[in-house]
């Protein structure tokens, strides 16, 4: 860091992640949130068989329960929804619309717990008490008076239950559409299309005991001390073990280079901590491609040399397309390997060795590998390089996706998906009797890009934040307010909530941590977690409010009174969960026994035909792929072009954010800055904490960000970073990955200049 400038908030960090650190915030989160005496009570219970499931991230849990081992970002998360705060009917009363918008994404959430169901109020510009009954009905009768199902689009955040989204399909589909825009759109699309093109299946195929029993270990393209903090533990115990692990990311993060267990009495006592990262990589951002196909490169190389390094049984017996790869990998010059992905061809010969001496390995992405304008053939590239050495489908190896909250995959399973399949809709229609529709229906760029046109009416928000996440917010937000009608089911306040249409319902929902009792009893939910085991959570708190209900209960409300013709009896499901669960063993493969097997602690997994080296492609064999050039990978088409990247901050989960510190990169008390490289702010005439404005360098209208503090960084040369969701005003609506749809977060085009100056 430059010592010429003294620069508010930003100061040096020099611990580990974890740690004396991470217990110090916790306290905070637990003191400013509830009450201190009931807080150690709920978080022991979070994970555990009789518990509920975190609604951070999702990660499993050891042996399928939890040892209580410690999660900074996951306590957060539950502090955060068991907030002793509310958002009460006089607390709309006092404040407008207008003045909520005026206000901080973090002041709004900071306000507490959502108590009653609430309608827009045009002539007064506020939120008024409405009954479940009349929002229920009011719904009904806008939902009937559309031109076409296809005007209504069906959002879903992924902490939704597999109960609620299930319900959630099942209503939007007799209702007659397929549009589903989900969350799952905006991070991993790429592997939901990518990895069944390579493997036949669109998740991980690794367990938690891969990992006990691997050997060699590539992190790429995440952080998971802030995004998937559980897994800080499993890393903790592969690095003691003197595993390597092999770290490319543009950016220095503190977790994946120094780890203090703060269930270690040894490391906490003494203020230790261990090394993660055996050798760490500052790749430039968009150049993951490149650096993949450097290591492919040098391990053909190695092969020809000792005839070892690919595994040619694998190869010949179970894949397809390796003639194809091998000629694209001996096409590619190390020149541009080395250009586009800011490593020398050293380094990479280094990894293709290391790799060619392991027996079992494993590959772990996230959001740095999908959120690419190649984000799907990034994918595909990781596979390929499992699939050469046969790292799939045996103990100790496989590839691993980072998937962010914690029921987002399975959403997916249960029928979240704008492109169904022809067998899961014939499931629907002998089960129920209606025909669904067969169109594929938009996701959540596409569902954007309808409102905008005026060709969508009607948006149900089954949670989350939509507006906040998509980029391009000025027309996005735009595009909200021109609804006829928009409802939103959450526990606490978003700005989604505040881009009001003609007609806009608040409905509040029962959180993950709240006893949900129905008529027939205490109810479970199930989720999926990130390595397809399915188990049961249930809430033990007492509900923030009488007024609330559950996520399965509004969903079924709402679609009794949208479909007052439908044979479906909506109420009785919703009496008794194991009624939606034995509906969703009938429609799909997979969850056979589903309500005993949940019973049983830890649950039970989903089927794997990877694992089992059984390959569900049209071709029965795993496909190796051939990327599309790694030029056209990197956005830094000009000298002076940098290639933005949105990161999330150690105080925030996806778009709720906890705080206004990033305490493992030195940013306290402030969000409003550009991590830069220094070559690249001396190249530009600029220092540590001048003011700049970005602007993006893609085709099409300009972009802007105006008055960022620029401040030094160890990040890859050639490489920026900002906030999200604030530098989603950078990333135009239509700059995605063409396969997946999935936006390009994480590649943007920009130009850096002083703030002020004209662009």
């Amino acid at each position: 860091m430059s010592k010429q400038r003294e620069v508010p908030g930003i100061r040096p960090y020099n611990g580990p992640a974890g740690g004396w650190g991470a217990l110090k915030a916790t306290a905070q989160a637990v003191r400013q949130q509830m009450e201190v005496v009931q807080a150690p009570v709920l978080l022991l219970r979070t994970n555990q068989p009789t518990g509920f499931d975190c609604p951070g991230c999702a990660w499993p849990d050891k042996e399928h329960k939890s040892t209580f081992q410690f999660c900074e970002n996951g306590a957060k998360a539950v502090t955060w929804e068991a907030t002793s705060k509310r958002v009460t009917p006089a607390f709309f009363a006092q404040r407008t619309v207008t003045s909520l918008l005026a206000l901080s994404d973090h002041e709004l959430e900071n306000f507490g717990r959502l108590t009653h169901p609430m309608a827009y109020d045009a002539a007064s510009d506020t939120f008024r008490e409405v009954s479940w009954e009349d929002a229920f009905t009011r719904i009904g009768q806008v939902m009937r008076e559309l031109e076409t199902p296809d005007q209504a689009e069906f959002y879903t955040s992924g902490r939704a239950s597999n109960e609620a989204a299930y319900l959630f399909q099942l209503f939007a589909r007799e209702f007659g559409t397929n549009n589903f825009p989900d969350c799952s759109n905006m991070c991993h699309e790429a592997t939901s299309v990518g990895l069944p093109r390579s493997i036949g299946i669109g998740k991980g195929t690794v367990s938690l005991d891969d990992f006990d029993h691997t050997d060699f270990i590539i992190s790429i393209g995440h952080n998971p001390g802030t995004n998937h903090p559980r897994m800080m533990g499993t890393l903790h115990e592969a690095a003691r073990r003197k595993v390597p692990i092999i770290v490319f990311n543009p950016l220095r993060e503190r977790a994946l280079e120094r780890f203090a267990d703060p269930q270690s009495i040894v490391e906490m006592a003494t203020y230790g901590s261990t090394d993660i990262a055996s050798t760490y990589y500052q790749v430039k951002a968009g150049g993951d491609a490149a650096a993949l196909k450097g290591i492919m490169k040098a391990l053909l190389a190695l092969d020809a040399e000792r005839g070892d390094a690919l595994d040619h049984d694998f190869i010949a017996q179970h894949t397809q397309g390796v003639d194809a790869l091998i000629a694209d990998l001996e096409a590619t010059s190390w020149a541009d390997i080395e250009k586009h992905s800011g490593l020398p061809r050293a380094s990479l010969e280094q990894v293709a060795e290391a790799y060619s001496r392991s027996t079992a390995a494993i590959v772990t992405y996230g959001m740095g590998i999908t959120q690419h304008n190649k984000g799907t053939a990034n994918v595909r590239l990781i596979a390929d390089l499992l699939l050469l050495r046969g790292n799939i489908g045996k103990r100790g190896a496989g590839i691993c996706p980072l998937r962010g909250h914690s029921n987002v995959q399975g959403n997916r399973t249960v029928g979240i998906t704008e492109k169904p399949s022809e067998s899961f809709l014939r499931n629907l229609e002998d089960v129920f009797g209606f025909s669904p529709p067969r169109a594929h229906g938009h996701d959540s760029v596409q569902a954007m890009q309808a409102m905008i046109a005026g060709q969508v009416q009607a948006l149900i928000c089954l949670g989350g934040n939509f507006a906040m996440a998509m980029p391009d917010p000025e027309r996005c937000f735009d595009a909200m307010k021109q609804l006829r009608l928009s409802v939103h089911l959450g526990t606490k306040l978003n700005r989604s909530h505040l881009l009001v249409g003609k007609e806009t319902f608040i409905l509040p929902v029962l959180g993950r941590t709240e006893l949900d009792v129905q008529a027939g009893g205490p109810q479970s939910i199930t989720v999926e977690d990130s390595m397809s085991m399915v188990h049961a959570s249930a809430g033990g708190l007492k509900p923030a409010s009488v007024h609330l209900r559950s996520e399965p209960a509004i969903v079924a409300g709402m679609a009794r009174a949208v479909l007052p013709a439908s044979k479906v009896d909506w109420l009785g499901l919703v009496d008794d969960y194991d009624r939606i669960r034995t509906l969703i063993e009938r429609t799909i493969p997979g969850f056979d026994d589903y309500n005993a097997r949940i019973r049983v602690p830890g649950g039970f997994r989903m089927p794997l035909p990877a694992t089992e080296r059984r390959w569900n492609t049209p071709s029965g064999k795993a496909m190796f792929s051939v990327f599309p050039g790694i030029r056209e990978s990197n956005t830094a088409w000009e000298d002076d072009v940098l290639t933005l990247v949105t990161i999330r901050s150690h105080d925030q989960y996806n778009t709720t954010i906890y705080g206004l510190d990033d305490r493992y990169r030195g940013v306290f008390g402030r969000r409003d800055v550009l991590f830069m490289n220094p070559d690249d702010l001396a190249a530009l005439g600029l220092e540590h904490g001048d003011l700049v404005d970005i602007d993006t360098a893609t085709d099409g209208r300009k972009l802007t960000l105006r008055n960022i503090t620029a401040i030094e960084y160890s990040i890859a040369r050639g490489t920026v970073a900002a906030y999200y969701p604030e530098a989603n005003v950078l990333v135009p609506l239509d700059y995605i990955d063409q396969d997946s749809g999935t936006p390009s977060y994480k590649s943007v085009p920009v130009r850096v200049r002083r703030a002020g100056l004209d662009g």
